[in-house]
């Protein structure tokens, strides 16, 4: 019986060659090394942790944590009998800490009812699948309209220190620009301070008691989180860059007629009507190649 042939040194190379062997490509790195979800609720907690050891914005502890509870309960039943499913509660902390933050009342049930009207408002009212206001904006504002004698709302700044909001623009820039958002951020700062300059000529006021609200914490808030919020804005680049701008413009004209909560009024007016805009241009358009990010 004649035996196996063994293969040796001098055996002829394989035809045709093996395919070279290249290394895999790396794999692409998160803009964060967490889950992003999470990034919201850790800056939100800074911002309250720099304003209140800094200057104790906050009515009481135990307001913001039933504020806090009351959002994540009504979030959590209301996705279970809408969805069928448990909700992630990223969103809902935020929401509730923006209520405790920006929401000023001696009584306990505006904010038990604020965080439920903020949650709520992101089931009832949608359309095509989108919800039209931002959570926060949407109940602050309604407790502004339904209960003014009850509730009013942040209005401290950072004093004479500028060290805590360099902290929360530092932070807040590099999180939003990683998130591709500090555009929105960018074009409402600038439009604030360019409709400051002209409340300024146009009542007589100094132009930095316009520009000082800015400098507030419940700014910080309205700029990193109501005004960029994903669930709650245009689509397209320029739309948002558009509706930041409108949103400032509307802020400017509230204000020289004398409303103290003109950004919240002004953002419930403009965000949800151009959300609307862009939904009803889509739905008559279905064709259409897909808007620029």
């Amino acid at each position: 019986m004649s035996q196996p042939i063994s293969s040796s040194p001098a055996d002829p190379p394989a035809w045709p060659p093996p395919p070279a062997v290249t290394s895999a490509p790396a794999p692409r790195t998160r803009p964060f090394p967490i889950d992003p979800r999470y990034v919201a609720p850790i800056f939100i907690t800074i911002i309250l942790l720099v304003a209140q050891l800094g200057y104790g914005v906050l009515e009481s502890y135990s307001r913001t944590l039933l504020a806090i509870g009351s959002s994540i309960g009504a979030e959590i039943i209301l996705s279970r009998l809408v969805y069928r499913k448990w909700p992630h509660l990223a969103s809902a902390y935020v929401t509730g800490i923006s209520v405790g933050i920006l929401l000023r009342s001696p009584l306990f049930w505006p904010y038990a009812l604020c965080s439920v009207l903020s949650i709520a408002s992101k089931y009832v009212l949608r359309w095509r699948g989108r919800h039209l206001w931002n959570p926060s904006n949407f109940g602050i504002s309604a407790m502004l309209l339904l209960a003014p004698q009850a509730v009013a709302t942040l209005g401290i700044q950072w004093g004479n220190s500028l060290w805590p909001m360099v902290i929360v623009w530092t932070l807040g820039a590099i999180i939003v620009w990683r998130l591709h958002r500090l555009h929105i951020c960018a074009a409402y700062v600038l439009s604030f301070v360019a409709f400051a300059a002209l409340r300024a000529v146009l009542p007589g006021h100094p132009f930095w008691s316009e520009v000082a609200p800015i400098t507030g914490p419940m700014y910080q808030l309205f700029i990193f989180f109501m005004i960029t919020d994903p669930k709650s804005t245009v689509m397209t680049r320029r739309g948002q860059i558009a509706v930041a701008v409108a949103v400032a413009g509307m802020e400017c004209v509230l204000r020289l007629l004398n409303n103290v909560h003109a950004p919240y009024y002004a953002l419930f007016l403009v965000g949800p009507a151009a959300n609307a805009l862009e939904i009803w241009r889509a739905s008559r358009a279905p064709s259409a190649p897909a808007a620029d990010r």
